[in-house]
């Protein structure tokens, strides 16, 4: 009873300001199905919707204790809401190589990290393959090609394409989940030119608008610029070259190219506020009408249509669920902007899309929204002083881009392996600039549009974007504005972002607890120990881990790979530079020795016939099947696994060990070179 009594004396000092934990519990229940190895049965999710809907009605019979039962009731719910997402894009995925004739539906166009140009289709078809077994989408890149089919027109090629690909190393990113949600079975490319089969028809009129306005953009302002400004209007970031997004990445500009919080935040609250200052400036319109609620409504109404001819994607419905809320609130005469408005956004985010808790847009976009109301907040309650009027705007500004950036640095080191040193410098120097100068000129530019004078608000933006790109090169090529970082294991962003919720939403001083888990998960992160050995599933890599950093086997060919296994270590060197560290070698073969077992590769016909002569305790790796003593790893035996790695003490991991098996894998059972590996290093042979 004193336990009990304790407790709800507790809950009721958080009275009011439990709403915010709603959208916390419910992303857990959604991580924990995610961290799961083995994909859940129906028995198990049924069990966990009835535990979810008897503890929910539990809480509304519990009063005092009623937060006690929504724990795990919104836990359950999170597994369950997963999961059925999981099933309910479920499409077919391509196991096997295809090349032949692809023809298919122009959805989407951007570039690779190559800066080729990619195009994703949806009605898809293929020779010879099956309708049922026919992904709901591929995505090719295309060789030499800069002519872009308009969005809605059917193209035909000639393409190879595979099924999406597992993770380069054990426990990192696995495009093949990502490409799950995204209903994208196949990816590939063509060396030969795409042909428009049938012109887009009238079913996607905004997706025309969009490419009107992009090739306008680019048209009208050449270069980089038109690019920019076709991405920050349109979304469209195909005439974005790498070197730009290199750029904007290391001096922290990144994310004024995504069309986000940010792009939605400054148009609504530009519209917001210059239709309310309009309306005022008229006595009978200002004393008759809530002009307040007018202007909102406008403002929503704009964002409403940022979002549909932006394209529409993930980061853009986060930001207009954000500004929704926001607009919501002022219709309905309530504080705007509060942390139960944002908890609300993340509420609807991720019923909409469980999956978009593990992006990277979603975990710093909150993480920067929830620091700033809070300190905000707490400046505000605080009455702490921004010094004269005339320095309360600039004070702001510092505060609010030095508090987003510490929010968001940890997530962005954590999944891009960088820390941009000078980002604050960049950001002072450029947000105002986005704000007051680019999203103003576009309103005006498209305003004035219908009288043919649009030229007035695209110079205007044009020296704006110049501006951007130029503080961008310039702060990038500075020396030492970007340090890499290891990758985190999987603990540190688990640990780090409880913490700071916990430190955000607890209302009193045990809140100053949640510094505790972050400490922890720094620490964890300052202590992580990379792979000592990495295979690639392809048999075309293998790196070791030397005294300078990974040494590669190759310095051309799979360079993919090897600039993800050198970002995750933190060693931001060419493959060339880490090839040149690889000291073994006999008869061309790249050549290791260690741990009790000799590790060669041998890719090619070629050099496998050289490594013929292999001895029983000899580990080959190669992209061609052989036979012989030794323990040989092709391509066709790693499709039972995945990538390898193996630590200084000769242990094994696997991607699949890793990913378990879920929907999104698809793994063969383990062969006979499987077992020996696992038997020859587990008897200590490896040690």
């Amino acid at each position: 009873m004193r336990l009990g009594a304790a407790v709800s004396d507790v809950l009721q000092r958080q009275r009011g300001n439990l709403f915010p934990w709603v959208p916390v519990f419910l992303g857990a229940g959604i991580g924990v199905y995610f961290s799961l190895k083995i994909e859940p049965g129906t028995a198990a999710i049924a069990a966990l919707a009835a535990a979810a809907l008897l503890f929910g009605a539990c809480a509304l019979m519990q009063r005092p204790l009623a937060f006690l039962y929504w724990v795990p009731a919104l836990l359950a719910a999170g597994v369950c809401l997963a999961y059925a997402r999981s099933h309910l894009v479920a499409a077919p995925v391509l196991d096997f190589r295809y090349y032949g004739p692809v023809e298919g539906r122009v959805v989407a166009v951007d570039r690779s990290p190559t800066d080729a140009l990619r195009l994703t289709l949806d009605q898809v078809r293929l020779d010879r393959v099956a309708l049922a077994d026919t992904p709901a989408r591929v995505r090719i890149s295309l060789k030499g090609q800069e002519d872009i089919p308009p969005p809605g027109a059917r193209v035909m090629t000639t393409g190879h394409l595979l099924p999406p690909q597992g993770p380069v190393e054990p426990g990192g990113f696995d495009f093949r989940r990502h490409a799950w949600f995204k209903q994208l079975g196949g990816l590939g490319y063509s060396r030969v030119p795409v042909l428009l089969a049938e012109a887009p028809g009238d079913d996607k009129p905004v997706e025309q608008l969009r490419r009107s306005l992009a090739r306008y953009l680019q048209k009208r302002l050449p270069g980089e610029t038109g690019g920019f400004a076709a991405a920050v209007t349109a979304g469209d970031r195909s005439g974005v070259g790498e070197e730009t997004l290199t750029a904007l990445r290391q001096s922290n500009l990144a994310h004024l190219l995504a069309i986000s919080g940010l792009h939605m935040g400054l148009l609504t609250g530009f519209v917001f506020a210059a239709l309310r200052t309009l309306m005022c400036l008229v006595p009978w319109i200002a004393l008759r009408w809530p002009v307040k609620k007018m202007a909102a409504g406008a403002a929503l109404a704009a964002g409403a249509g940022y979002l549909l001819l932006s394209g529409g994607n993930v980061a853009t419905e986060r930001a207009f669920v954000m500004v929704a809320v926001m607009f919501g609130a002022v219709l309905l005469n309530r504080r705007a902007i509060t942390l139960r408005a944002v908890a609300v956004a993340a509420l609807i985010v991720l019923l909409r899309r469980p999956e978009s808790l593990l992006s990277p847009g979603f975990q710093m976009s909150f993480a920067a929204t929830a620091a700033l109301v809070a300190v905000f907040a707490a400046l505000r309650d605080g009455e702490v002083p921004l010094g004269p009027r005339w320095l309360r705007a600039v004070a702001a500004l510092v505060i609010s881009s030095a508090v987003a950036g510490a929010a968001t640095a940890p997530f962005s080191a954590a999944h891009f392996n960088t820390v941009p040193h000078y980002g604050l410098l960049a950001n002072l120097l450029s947000v105002p600039v986005m704000g007051m100068v680019v999203i103003p000129a576009a309103v005006i530019a498209l305003c004035l549009a219908p009288i043919g004078w649009e030229c007035i608000g695209l110079k205007v933006m044009k020296w704006g974007m110049d501006w951007i790109l130029l503080v961008a090169r310039t702060v990038s090529g500075l020396e030492g504005s970007v340090s890499h970082v290891a990758v985190p294991g999987p603990w540190v962003l688990p640990l780090l972002a409880g913490g700071c919720v916990f430190a955000v939403l607890w209302q009193g001083r045990l809140r100053l607890a949640g510094l505790i888990p972050c400490a922890f998960a720094f620490g964890i992160w300052s202590m992580a120990e990379r792979p000592h050995i990495l295979i690639a599933d392809s048999g075309g890599l293998v790196g070791v881990m030397v005294a300078e950093g990974r040494a590669l086997s190759r310095a051309k060919g799979q360079g993919f790979t090897a600039g993800i296994w050198l970002e995750n270590d933190g060693d931001p060197v060419s493959q060339p530079d880490a090839a040149a560290r690889w000291a073994g070698g006999l008869d061309g073969l790249a050549v290791w020795h260690g741990a009790g077992f000799r590790l060669v590769h041998a890719p090619g016909k070629r050099k496998l016939a050289a490594a013929s002569d292999c001895k029983n305790k000899d580990i080959i790796v190669s992209t061609m099947p052989g036979k012989g003593q030794c323990l040989l790893l092709t391509p066709e035996v790693m499709r039972q696994t995945g990538s390898l790695a193996l630590t200084r003490e000769g242990l094994l991991l696997t991607a699949r060990d890793a990913a378990g098996e879920r929907l999104w894998t698809a793994w063969r059972p383990e062969g006979r070179e499987i077992r020996r590996l696992r038997l020859l290093l587990n008897r200590g042979e490896g040690q």
